[in-house]
């Protein structure tokens, strides 16, 4: 079924039976942090962050990557493939774990991945797709991609992991969503066309993390 979603205000409204999905925002209180994983990473079904967001969020639960102080430039894929695989196997569901977080959509300013556990999502290719189309429309203020307006600046290949073996991606222009799979867990990774002179970015990130969950299709496991 298509995904839908519901504001909520406390881990005590978090409904069960339906999918929720959770937006994290800026903040500097590690141990805050810290307790939103613990805490509420089990209780929702979907999550949105950008590079900033999940730096400090590894830093502040100790997971891959934490000894990094900021990112240099673009965000390593690598690096951030390795934090995301974590947050799902340590924080995600399992045969193991009474969790429902089975979906990051990361997105940072040239690229966005989409990382879901195996059986519980589909169409994430166009899932992830629209949520980088929708970052280049909503930043230009226009209706479609205006290609005098945007540029791409996505690494052009990239190592999938640093804490394995990870395997070399080289983008191809023609199939630009790329997939890779590791124990259990998919990504989908897509460039991101980036508005030159950008007039709307207040509220990008919901945007995109909602364009993408118009376009995700949900199996119910409740």
């Amino acid at each position: 079924m298509a995904a839908s979603c519901r504001v909520v205000t406390s881990i005590s409204d978090i409904p069960t039976g339906i999918p929720v999905h959770l937006e994290l925002a800026s903040m500097t209180n590690r141990e805050l942090m810290s307790s939103i994983v613990h805490q509420v990473f089990p209780a929702v079904t979907s999550l949105g962050l950008n590079e900033q967001e999940l730096l400090f969020l590894t830093q502040s639960a100790s997971g891959p990557h934490s000894s990094l102080s900021s990112w240099n430039g673009v965000p390593d894929v690598g690096m951030v493939s390795d934090i995301l695989f974590w947050i799902l196997k340590e924080h995600g569901r399992s045969k193991s774990r009474a969790s429902d977080l089975t979906r990051i959509h990361f997105h940072t300013l040239v690229y966005h991945i989409l990382a879901t556990v195996d059986g519980h999502w589909a169409n994430q290719l166009a899932a992830v797709a629209a949520g980088a189309r929708v970052a280049g429309t909503q930043a230009c203020a226009t209706e479609t991609i205006d290609t005098s307006r945007v540029s791409l600046r996505a690494p052009q290949e990239f190592m999938t992991s640093h804490s394995e073996a990870g395997s070399r991606i080289v983008l191809n222009p023609n199939k630009p969503v790329v997939e890779w799979h590791r124990e259990g867990i998919s990504f989908h990774f897509t460039p991101v066309l980036v508005c030159k002179d950008p007039i709307r970015t207040v509220g990008l990130g919901d945007a995109i993390s909602a364009e993408g969950l118009v376009y995700s299709e949900v199996h119910p496991h409740y």
